[in-house]
């Protein structure tokens, strides 16, 4: 079904990211682009819970080599497609990760972790091989 309301050349664009796909689907190296449709980096790792089904975000690594990686999660993410990750948001508003603390527990005086403190740790630990 196509929408009446996108402006022109918008659906042009569109597929030229390929057609919406899962996060099972996306590949290391998928080309990552701010929201001006400019390259900022590649996948790096996804961060998922395959067991639970839940995405939690990606692991970018950026570009000009030999860059950095920054992780990108579920809401700063506009789009998942077969030839790109298109983003909410520019790649200076992506998180760094940064070695966590201790494993959170549910009656530290913090309270439980929050989404994003379990997606950059999960990122964290990949990224350290700590898995």
């Amino acid at each position: 079904m196509e929408r009446d309301d996108v402006g022109p050349g918008v659906r042009e664009e569109v597929a030229g990211l390929g057609r919406p796909i899962a996060y099972l689907a996306l590949a290391e190296g998928t080309p990552v682009l701010d929201p001006d449709r400019r390259l900022v980096g590649v996948v790096d790792h996804v961060v998922a819970d395959v067991d639970l089904d839940l995405f939690h975000g990606v692991v970018v690594h950026t570009h000009p080599l030999p860059g950095a990686h920054r992780y990108a999660d579920r809401d700063q993410i506009a789009g998942l497609h077969e030839r790109a990750v298109l983003l909410a948001v520019g790649v200076d508003d992506l998180h760094e990760p940064t070695e966590p603390g201790p494993p959170p527990r549910d009656d530290h005086p913090r309270g439980p972790e929050t989404p994003l403190e379990a997606g950059l740790r999960r990122a964290w630990d990949w990224i350290t091989g700590r898995r």
